[in-house]
């Protein structure tokens, strides 16, 4: 999982584009609800600050990430998929107990943490398996 010496393949680019631009996609929604930009707060119903925390940080760390996938520093991007999926699975426990004490939230924010931690177990797979070099 060193830097590779061969050139990125199609799998590993399209990787390394959509962290990214998952990345920039996060801190722009959850950016616009912490800072009340617009009509986003209310367009964001009855989120869970925490939540919207954690994505917003998290999310530079997924610019990070595919940063790493396009250059080739494939050991550190397995750490941080390791890392972004061991967290956000955290999240999603804290959140299921904000839940189970009668705490408001949006339903779409199940799928949503779901699917952030299983696109970063993704990668971790994908990179352990040598589909992104």
């Amino acid at each position: 999982m060193s830097r590779s010496t061969t050139p990125p393949t199609g799998t590993t680019r399209a990787i390394a584009v959509a962290a990214i631009l998952f990345g920039l996609l996060s801190l722009y929604k959850s950016g616009a609800v912490l800072m009340d930009l617009g009509a986003a707060r209310e367009a964001a119903g009855a989120y869970v600050p925490f939540v919207v925390q954690f994505n917003f940080g998290a999310a530079f760390f997924y610019v990070f990430a595919g940063a790493a996938i396009w250059s080739g520093r494939i050991g550190q991007a397995y750490a941080l998929a390791v890392l972004l999926a061991a967290a956000t699975l955290l999240v999603a426990a804290a959140f299921a107990v904000h839940v189970a004490l009668g705490g408001a939230f949006e339903m779409r924010t199940v799928p949503a943490l779901g699917v952030r931690a299983a696109f970063w177990a993704m990668v971790a797979l994908l990179i352990v398996l040598g589909r992104v070099r």
